[in-house]
């Protein structure tokens, strides 16, 4: 049975659990009509109040936990052959998903030119063997498969948020916003968030500061006082993965109360259908979209991962729900 570390103390009234905002809970406009198709429709949906993350768990963070409880990461230890058949047997070896820039303008239609499986890649080692988290606790932690969130959610007395939630608090009571700040991308040149710009994906200009993460909070807060809810990296969430919402949105007097997504059959992978891996629902964006390539740094966007997946641009943030 495992504790509950230093930022795992029960909520009790009156107290703030430290490094959470409370969200009032409420009915909003979940999803858009107007960009990828997953993220259609457009729909009501309500949630109960509940507590969430400042921010994405850092290095320091998990640190503490993996310390805490000797917690191996899946990015650490060897796959084991049987869930991926057909797979080479000299690719199977621990390692993770690590962005590796071209030096060159390739196909973007193309993801292998830039993504590496590299071995070695795991939390400890972002960018792959010899390179090191010394110097970067507050940024995001990254190459967390979705069992590592799980282990590190119960160690803390805590939970993930569910799509709904996440994107209730994302859009910051901004009700129908492009961005969760507002409708433009940079207003007054300013930038919001961590994402790239220049060429992708052989040129970044860092016009925001930034190659790869950022320091949480780094970037203005939005209206609920949340950070990184856009861009630096991705966050992982409770629900299983589907290609489109399932609500109706004529029918406003049905609005799904708390919903948890798709069922986990549904999320698999069609164009795999001999790796039967679910696929969670991930929202936020990260450092490599861009206008470019990947208009995912909103609130309404959505994607999938497989759970037995880590990247170097994909992290997560936790959540409490308690009667008032």
């Amino acid at each position: 049975m495992t504790r509950a570390g230093p930022a795992g103390e029960s909520p009790r009234p009156g107290l703030v659990p430290r490094g959470m905002v409370r969200i009032e809970g409420g009915t909003f406009l979940m999803g858009s009509d107007s960009h990828y198709a997953e993220e259609a429709p457009a729909h009501r949906v309500s949630v109960d109040s509940f507590w969430i993350d400042v921010h994405p768990v850092t290095n320091r963070q998990f640190k503490r936990f993996v310390r805490d409880t000797g917690h191996v990461t899946f990015a650490e230890r060897k796959p084991d052959p049987k869930d991926y058949p057909g797979a080479k047997p000299e690719m199977i070896y621990a390692g993770s998903l690590t962005f590796t820039p071209p030096d060159h303008p390739v196909d973007t239609r193309i993801f292998g030119q830039w993504w590496s499986f590299l071995r070695g890649a795991d939390w400890r080692h972002p960018y792959g063997p010899g390179s090191h988290i010394h110097g970067l606790d507050d940024h995001p932690v990254v190459h967390v498969a979705y069992s590592d969130v799980l282990a590190y959610a119960q160690w803390a007395g805590k939970d993930l948020p569910t799509e709904a939630e996440w994107e209730f608090a994302a859009r910051g009571g901004l009700e129908g916003a492009e961005f969760a700040w507002g409708d433009e991308l940079t207003p007054e040149g300013r930038h919001m968030a961590n994402t790239w710009q220049g060429h992708f994906p052989n040129e970044n200009t860092m016009d925001d500061g930034f190659a790869r993460t950022s320091p949480v909070g780094h970037y203005p807060a939005n209206g609920y006082g949340l950070h990184d809810m856009i861009g630096n990296v991705w966050e992982w969430t409770a629900d299983w993965y589907t290609d489109c919402h399932t609500a109706d949105p004529a029918k406003p007097c049905c609005i799904p109360h708390n919903p948890r997504g798709g069922r986990i059959e549904d999320s698999l992978d069609p164009t795999m259908p001999e790796i039967r891996i679910p696929r969670k629902v991930l929202k936020g964006g990260s450092h490599l979209c861009t206008p470019q390539y990947c208009r995912r740094y909103r609130p309404a966007a959505r994607h999938a991962e497989a759970v037995d997946t880590s990247t170097s641009h994909l992290g997560f943030r936790c959540v409490r729900r308690s009667e008032r």
